[in-house]
């Protein structure tokens, strides 16, 4: 292995270990505000709605219908607190049957 990959990796693991390292030095008690604890509740559904959205418009380039019905599948069943693999299963599960019609 060449000197240059090693630094990659090292540099790679550091990066990695930062973000996961600073919250329990920064919140080393055992309670957050319940805001804050509201907030992080939602980070889940909030990345998976900015990873899936540019996929709802682009899905079927004949037509935006189709990307919007899995949308809406996916946002009802989010809407119900379902677990977010439920969340994408839902929409799935919706768009699979959508096909038949």
């Amino acid at each position: 292995m060449s000197d240059q990959l090693i630094w990659v990796i090292i540099g790679m693991g550091i990066v990695t270990y930062i973000p996961r390292m600073l919250p329990l030095v920064l919140f080393h008690t055992n309670h957050l505000h319940p805001k804050v604890q509201g907030i992080l509740k939602n980070v889940p559904f909030a990345i998976l709605g900015a990873l899936i959205f540019p996929g709802v418009l682009t899905i079927n380039p004949d037509s935006y219908f189709y990307g919007i019905i899995g949308a809406a599948a996916a946002f009802i069943a989010a809407w119900l607190n379902l677990n977010v693999i439920l969340v994408v299963l839902s929409s799935i599960l919706v768009l699979y049957g959508f096909t038949f019609l």
